[in-house]
């Protein structure tokens, strides 16, 4: 039997893991997204439901003043006498902190932090009690720097200190310390979270070192390598029922040449072997591939995705999310039945603000979007519409507007300080379905009537949304928007549904 990666596709970064019974949760990092740590459950590492976010109060994440890939860096999740518990950084407001719940699937706690700097913060809990949290100096460029805190209250019991420096590479960071045997591993990531970057290991006898660092390191890599998967890195390792070993950990898939990666970094599995001298080595002797064997792994099948959102629950589905804390008055799914309903605030897509704004992640490649749109702009510079958005500089949208008192479709593209609606045509109807067929190289929008085979209308490429071009550490989401262009908006915009349908050949 053999298992496909990315196990979860699309922007899902610095993913951590752990294992309850029979039962893994896994987090990965939200940056300036709300709400924030998307939580996923498995059976069996591969098959990955997401089922809610972490943080899902704003009492838990501000993120008023995150800017692009600001916000919500690496989390880590552990689970201990019957609590879950998840720490991360919030860079752009408060620092290392920490929640926690008897129920991954409920609400958890309010914020405890930390009074240690540094980010990719992690929680060990050894056996005699002891809880130590280790951070890595982003500024500095050291390494591990290690405390020991009291877990009901975060506060300090020791000093913090630097407790390896890794073995020379770049932004030492996304520390993770286990107990093994009798070892103490703590395992880190170098090299920066781009093509260099590599997962390294150490161990010692005590939790706060002397480490030692494995002769084997790098132990999972593909810097220099002709493989479809790079940036290989930020790993946390699982132990299965059966007593084998797993990582999780990120790569990207760039496309074309010089490479460049538009969906993100996502989420590998690979198994782990020990050598005889007791070191961990992830994949095959530090690479993986899209095709791996599952071992012993129980593969679950695999459910059917859902296509359509139809918007008649109570609440978003969990893979809708916002940009920045969410303004109540910009959304709503109960003033219109069955429909998605944004006003538009004077914030537009170029603003490192919040924007009336609703997108989920584009997970594949080869993939359709389209949605139904209900809308009849009053005043001028009203609009809503479809986006591609990668940040404030760089997106594509097509959108119904009102300008100079005439109402229009209009399709724009923002790359840079490059910014030009690209074309425009007048649009009487109140209604219209916007599509967006994409693959590995392209957008193609395009709009219809109910019934009637999309219209294209624009096109933008994918590479000038990719982080080579972009920059920051997010992807590509697909949202729908509305906005006032400076002034708020009188007229609501109803989506009264959304399809996201990958290809079968994905």
């Amino acid at each position: 039997m053999y298992y496909s990666n990315p196990v979860i596709s699309g922007f899902h970064p610095d993913p951590s893991v752990c294992r309850v019974g029979e039962d893994y949760y896994l987090v990965t990092s939200s940056f300036e997204y709300f709400p924030g740590v998307p939580l996923f459950h498995s059976k069996d590492l591969v098959n990955w439901k997401q089922v809610g976010h972490v943080l899902t109060k704003t009492e838990q994440l501000d993120l008023k003043n995150a800017g692009s890939s600001g916000g919500i860096y690496a989390p880590t999740i552990r689970y201990h006498n019957g609590v879950f518990y998840m720490t991360t950084t919030n860079v752009s407001s408060g620092g290392n902190f920490y929640v926690h719940t008897d129920d991954p699937l409920g609400t958890w706690s309010d914020p405890i932090y930390v009074d240690q700097p540094g980010i990719d913060p992690d929680l060990f809990f050894d056996e005699d009690g002891t809880v130590y949290y280790t951070t890595s100096y982003d500024a500095s460029g050291q390494g591990a720097y290690q405390s020991r805190i009291d877990v009901k209250t975060g506060k300090r019991l020791s000093d913090v200190t630097l407790v390896w420096k890794g073995t020379g590479g770049k932004y030492p960071e996304a520390p993770h310390l286990y107990r093994i045997g009798d070892w103490y591993y703590l395992m880190i990531s170098e090299g920066g979270t781009e093509y260099a970057h590599m997962v390294t290991v150490a161990r010692s006898k005590k939790p706060d070192g002397p480490f030692e660092s494995c002769p084997y390191n790098p132990i999972l890599s593909h810097r220099s390598l002709l493989n479809s998967i790079q940036a290989t890195g930020h790993a946390d390792l699982v132990q299965t029922l059966d007593g084998n070993w797993w990582a999780v950990f990120l790569g990207i898939r760039p496309i074309g040449y010089p490479p460049h990666h538009h969906l993100g970094r996502e989420t590998f599995l690979a198994p782990v072997s020990w050598t005889d001298d007791g070191w961990p080595i992830i994949g095959d002797n530090g690479t993986v591939s899209e095709t791996m064997p599952a071992g012993n792994l129980p593969l679950q099948a695999k459910p059917a995705p859902q296509v359509r959102d139809d918007f008649n629950g109570t609440t978003l589905a969990s893979y809708w999310t916002f940009l920045r804390s969410p303004i109540p008055e910009n959304w709503s799914l109960s003033d219109k039945s069955g429909s998605l309903t944004l006003y538009g605030s004077p914030v537009t897509l170029n603003e490192a603000s919040s924007p009336a704004f609703v997108g989920r992640r584009q997970q594949h490649f080869d993939c359709r979007v389209a949605t139904h749109l209900t809308f009849a702009p009053q005043q001028d510079g009203e609009e809503a519409g479809i986006t591609v958005f990668m940040n404030e500089r760089f997106h594509y949208e097509m959108a119904v507007t009102r300008i100079a008192g005439e109402r229009k479709l209009i399709f724009r593209r923002r790359l840079g300080t490059l910014w030009k609606i690209e074309n425009e045509i007048p649009w009487s109807s109140d209604s219209v379905i916007l599509t967006i067929q994409a693959d590995k190289t392209d957008y193609v929008f395009g709009f219809s009537e109910s019934g009637k085979e999309p219209f294209w209308f624009g096109k933008g490429e994918c590479g000038l949304l990719a982080t080579e071009v972009a920059g920051g550490f997010t992807g590509v989401f697909i949202a729908m928007y509305a906005t006032g262009n400076g002034m708020r908006s009188i007229s609501p915009a109803h989506f009264d549904w959304f399809d996201y349908q990958a290809s079968d050949v994905e």
